[in-house]
């Protein structure tokens, strides 16, 4: 998802595509990892068309989307109308680049930082922030492209500079106070038009802050 640098232009154009970059089902380990949550405030930063904050704003949570992209905010504005107004009402859409962006200390039961790919410092210093946004008992949920998945898997970027592992996630966030549920790489198919699926390898990491 798109989320911070000097390029919101470049996002901009590639959301302006006529069909969804990311479609329009929420990512299978959002569903997997936050179906059962007790609906409250979400984050979902780097939300891009909004495919996920959308998702959770349906089962109940109040949502803030943060991207840098206008384009794709007002894509998932559109996107969250067509489905219903009280879905669009639950729905905060802002503008921002996640690396200085400042959200509410403490403020949400969710956060949720998907296919944000940056270098490791600009990562950490997103990750952090994230956590910083984390209410007692609440859930940070991380999911992105495995550095193994250059070599193993299908798809996604093809710079080894802005994939991560795991392992990485827990760096970023050591001495933070948060609890590991859990911490893997997991394979995630992807249609092809002409033939079986093949696998992308995504690490996805979730955490709770202790109440």
């Amino acid at each position: 998802m798109s989320g911070t640098g000097a390029d919101s232009g470049a996002w901009d154009a590639r959301y302006s595509a006529a069909e969804p970059v990311w479609g329009v089902e929420p990512n299978r380990w959002v569903v997997r990892e936050t179906a059962r949550l007790p609906p409250g405030r979400a984050l979902d930063l780097a939300a891009g068309e909004g495919r996920n904050s959308i998702w959770l704003a349906a089962r109940g949570w109040q949502v803030t989307a943060v991207d840098f992209s206008g384009v794709a905010l007002e894509r998932a504005r559109h996107l969250a109308a067509a489905q219903s107004a009280e879905i669009a009402d639950r729905l905060r859409l802002v503008r921002a680049d996640v690396l200085t962006y400042r959200p509410e200390p403490g403020g949400f039961g969710l956060v949720l930082v998907a296919y944000l790919q940056l270098p490791a410092e600009q990562r950490a210093t997103a990750l952090r922030n994230a956590a910083a946004a984390l209410a007692p008992g609440g859930t940070l949920l991380v999911v992105g492209h495995d550095t193994s998945n250059l070599t193993d898997g299908v798809g996604g970027p093809q710079d080894a500079r802005v994939l991560f592992a795991p392992d990485d996630v827990l760096n970023d966030l050591a001495g933070l106070g948060l609890t590991t549920v859990c911490a893997e790489r997991v394979r995630r198919p992807v249609p092809r038009p002409d033939g079986p699926p093949v696998e992308a390898i995504d690490a996805l990491v979730r955490l709770e802050r202790p109440r």
